[in-house]
């Protein structure tokens, strides 16, 4: 049993392999406390570190300093205007204009399994693998009733939480404020870790002390956002990969919202996370329930790396659903950096023709096709091919594709209209706008109001209709904009601020559907790049295009803090063209397709235009793929080097989660001169196995490989690469790639 009942102590039980959480109820009126969460503790009575036995005690033994009680008190699961004045995670408007919540426990629940969240995404589990506890409470008050939800994963380590809000009156409010979890615990002089980025830098690993009052990162702009990503985690000072007890809360969402710490006067510190409540106003009619989207929660006292790897077991396990997930992916070319616009039918044809005869396996064809596409100022809406660039049609070019040996897929932007399209002249009253205001435009367009059932219906109607039409196979769906002049001719003025999460939860229901009615689609989520890659969008798709970024050397540390929540299997990432369209770096190609092969691998170029010697190599890079991709989706992930933080090299490596094979990556950044090999020391290998190092007769210990680590030889020149595979020294052997030198090319 993952969950249990102390009835004498009034103490919740919960426990993971590695970790515990405890909560505790405490005086007559059912405040509901939290007690602890880290390493496994056993079941004891611990109640002591809710404090209620000293200065300023329970409101029961002196409720002349409530007030001083409820701003100390380390609450599952804070309150509004009741002497709280840390932050509050619900607020409501009842009819008489009271904004106060007071929440008392009242009852509990523990049951076998997950249950699901509907409308939203959540994660799943067999009624074996999971315990689920439903704390009851109450504020009699304002009429609401309020489960908080805790399921725990044992094997992973991680305990989800998420909050239903019910009106149990007989007169309409309005939520103001519903966030998913909350945390109060001491400080222990701890750093907090966020991803932080923008357009081409998306999850930049940022960390900085904790001070007093409050630190967050957020986002309202309709989605996750490049800028901030909806994760934090709080660590003790010094922790690295593999030492440091460590927080990790990530929200399971792609809307707005808010992740925040907050030191106290008391130096202690509270965690929420949940849906920003900027902007933010739900009705509920007597009766209805409100249900806040999911917070994964793990704990990690082996540092950053367990962590990482909690999150990438639990992701693969119990969030993604697609039949992908344990697949090797179709390894792709998009015509997007080859030909932006610039394309019809034979230039199409002239790239899969190439590219089949160099081992990829799929055709994407990228924005430009339908309406009168030829430029990003038109179209979107009008999803119906331009058939003087599509010559013959749809159907015709797949089945010309199909003939090559390869598959099809398609890039669509169903969320988003155009100001130049027929939908637009029919529907203006389709995209969101506030009366008498003059519409923001972003990248020359406007948002679809999926909050109407109409518009998405359309929207649907539209996507199926073009999958239907041909065998397609891939569909890259993208949303190249954040949301502004959010406004429904639907909703009347008070129901305004629900749009924001409406438009998340229409966004969820187009892809249900769609993943639904045709259960063998691989979709790839896309968000200018990577805008929305989030928790959420995984429910739906096993990927996610990483960045627009595809520069190899930026993208070190673009997948470094992808990687460091992410399973590699969900990383779009691409071997482009150089110079980088992006920043005008050129790099080696075996380098470019090295950095790639850490996520799903794939081209980004005019396979008719680059060089000889380049296309030669595609051939090896592709069964390099096929060889090492089993590890590279299903290992275990380790941070071995930070090019983010040394300035000169990557370095990162999977291990099979049987220990018997590992491949390293390591990425030379900056050539030295006059400097002896750099000595590494690798990560999660059998100590006491004997590995090889593929391709030669060297054979070397775990513990020495950990322990003392390899040497790695300088190599001559900037962004070079090499890949070293060990294998269990009984194992089979394969080839060791190494990124050609720029004054060799056949090394």
């Amino acid at each position: 049993m993952s969950i249990r009942y102390d009835e004498a102590n009034r103490i919740f039980e919960l426990d993971t392999r590695n970790t515990s959480y405890r909560i505790g109820i405490v005086d007559e009126e059912g405040f509901v406390g939290h007690i602890y969460y880290g390493q496994k503790i056993r079941p004891q009575k611990c109640d002591q570190f809710l404090r209620t036995c000293e200065a300023p005690f329970v409101p029961s033994k002196n409720n002349r300093e409530r007030c001083s009680f409820m701003d100390t008190f380390p609450t599952e699961y804070s309150g509004n205007g009741i002497g709280d004045y840390r932050e509050s995670c619900i607020a409501v408007k009842t009819a008489n204009g009271s904004r106060t919540v007071d929440l008392k426990f009242v009852d509990y629940d523990i049951v076998n399994g997950k249950p699901g969240i509907s409308g939203l995404p959540a994660s799943f589990a067999g009624e074996e693998e999971v315990q689920t506890l439903v704390v009851h409470m109450m504020d009699g008050g304002c009429g609401i009733d309020v489960d908080l939800i805790y399921s725990v994963f044992e094997d992973e380590d991680v305990i989800t939480r998420s909050v239903s809000v019910k009106n149990a009156g007989d007169r309409n409010i309005r939520l103001t404020k519903v966030y998913s979890a909350c945390i109060d615990m001491d400080d222990e002089d701890f750093e907090m870790l966020t991803l932080h980025g923008s357009w081409a830098r998306e999850r930049q690993i940022e960390r900085r002390p904790i001070a007093y009052g409050k630190q967050s990162v957020s986002s309202l702009r309709g989605e996750s956002s490049h800028q901030d990503h909806p994760f934090m985690a709080w660590m003790t000072k010094g922790t690295d990969q593999t030492t440091g007890d460590v927080y990790g809360m990530h929200f399971v969402y792609s809307g707005n919202f808010i992740a925040q710490i907050e030191k106290s006067q008391f130096d202690s510190i509270r965690a929420v996370m949940g849906i920003h409540s900027e902007g933010f106003e739900w009705w509920l009619t007597p009766g209805e329930t409100f249900t806040a989207p999911e917070v994964v929660l793990t704990y990690s006292h082996d540092g950053l790396g367990q962590m990482t790897r909690n999150l990438h077991d639990f992701y693969r396990c119990h969030m993604i659903r697609s039949r992908y997930l344990h697949q090797k992916r179709p390894v792709l070319i998009n015509n997007w950096e080859a030909t932006y616009f610039d394309f019809d039918t034979d230039k199409l044809l002239a790239i899969a023709k190439s590219a089949a005869e160099h081992g990829i396996e799929m055709l994407v064809m990228d924005d430009g096709w339908f309406g009168h596409r030829n430029d990003d100022a038109t179209s979107l809406g009008d999803w119906f091919v331009n058939e003087n660039k599509i010559k013959g049609g749809l159907k015709h070019l797949v089945d010309e594709v199909n003939k090559l040996g390869l598959k099809f897929g398609i890039w669509m932007e169903p969320e988003m209209i155009s100001p130049d399209s027929e939908l637009y002249r029919k529907h203006p009253d389709w995209a969101f706008a506030v009366p008498e205001r003059t519409a923001t435009l972003s990248r020359n367009q406007y948002v679809l109001d999926l909050s109407r059932k109409e518009v998405r219906d359309y929207v649907c109607e539209c996507v199926h209709n073009v999958i239907s039409s041909a065998n397609i196979e891939y569909v890259k769906w993208d949303m190249n904009r954040q949301l502004t002049d959010i406004g429904s001719v639907e909703f009347t003025g008070d129901r305004q601020g629900e749009l924001a999460h409406r438009y998340v939860l229409g966004v969820y229901e187009l892809q249900e559907r769609l993943v639904n009615d045709f259960p063998d689609l691989l979709l790839e989520n896309c968000s200018g790049g990577g805008a929305r890659f989030d928790p959420g969008m995984l429910y739906y798709s096993p990927q996610i295009w990483c960045s627009d970024d595809t520069d190899a050397i930026e993208r070190l540390s673009i997948q470094e803090g992808t990687e460091l929540i992410y399973p590699l299997s969900t990383m779009g990432a691409h071997v482009s063209d150089c110079p980088n369209h992006t920043v005008g770096r050129s790099t080696p190609f075996m380098t470019r397709a090295h950095v790639a092969l850490a996520g799903t691998f794939g081209y980004e170029l005019d396979i008719t235009k680059i060089s000889e010697e380049e296309r030669a190599m595609i051939p090896e890079q592709v069964s390099m793929y096929h060889k090492y991709n089993d590890l590279v989706r299903e290992g275990d992930y380790y941070r071995v080097a930070s090019y983010r933080e040394n300035g000169l090299y990557d370095c990162w490596m999977v291990v099979a989660k049987d220990k018997s094979e590992a491949l390293v990556t390591y990425v030379q950044v900056l050539g030295r001169p006059n400097v002896h090999s750099r000595k590494i020391k690798l990560l999660g290998l059998d100590v006491a196995a004997d590995y090889r190092l593929d391709g030669t007769e060297k054979v070397y210990g775990g513990d020495l490989l950990m322990n003392a680590g390899m040497l790695i030889e300088t190599m001559r020149g900037d962004y070079m690469s090499r890949l070293y595979h060990f294998v269990l020294d009984n194992s089979l052997t394969c080839l060791l790639y190494t990124s050609p030198s720029p004054r060799d090319p056949k090394t």
